[in-house]
């Protein structure tokens, strides 16, 4: 293992963030399976690498009551009601668009809701994030979104921002703009979050 990830491990168990590292994608939903008991009420944050992994049709054909942002026809009400149920969850399963070597999680979000769950209400939170999130400190986190997160969301998504032409943040006035909440997590409460850290390149 990497000395920096090791570090940033450590760091993270010391930050009451408990890390599950992987060698590799193949297992994960064995890993889990062992997290997430049949029946549970599960919500699920806008991820690039969860889709990439298949967990929306996982969670489907399990055994819970899935809070399903991306079912057909959802229109914004029900989406806005499927938000806000979700802070009644049991697990809400989310990635992270950077991890410092400190142990922090950061965080930017368009309407919110994904790091507004993380913060609070859900009884616990499952990131799945690639070591390819690891970054040196705040500012490298800052660095990170707005060169590569959130402009390649932009454009995944569609979104008439600047960004999505020039791939490169300007901090634009866009009534799109998807930058709109910044949140740094240094030590959530104890026994709330899990980190599955994947020796692999994922998402944004």
């Amino acid at each position: 293992m990497n000395i920096n990830i090791e570090q940033t491990i450590k760091n993270l168990e010391n930050n009451n963030i408990r890390c599950i590292f992987l060698n590799d994608s193949k297992n994960i939903f064995k890993v889990i399976d062992n997290l997430i008991n049949d029946k549970s009420i599960v919500g699920i944050g806008g991820s690039k690498t969860l889709m990439d992994l298949g967990f929306v049709e996982y969670l489907r054909n399990r055994d819970l009551d899935f809070l399903d942002r991306y079912k057909e026809n959802i229109d914004a009400l029900e989406l806005k009601q499927i938000f806000r149920k979700s802070f009644f969850a049991d697990y809400y399963l989310t990635s992270s668009n950077a991890i410092t070597e400190a142990g922090e999680l950061f965080n930017i979000d368009g309407r919110g809701n994904r790091v507004a769950a993380m913060l609070y209400g859900p009884d616990q939170v499952i990131i799945v994030a690639g070591v390819n999130k690891i970054v040196k400190d705040v500012f490298e986190a800052l660095e990170r979104t707005k060169k590569i997160a959130a402009p390649l969301n932009a454009v995944r998504l569609n979104i008439k921002t600047p960004c999505a032409k020039t791939l490169a943040c300007v901090d634009c006035k866009s009534d799109d703009r998807i930058c709109r909440d910044y949140v740094l997590i240094k030590k959530p409460q104890k026994g709330r979050f899990t980190l599955i850290l994947i020796n692999e390149n994922l998402g944004y």
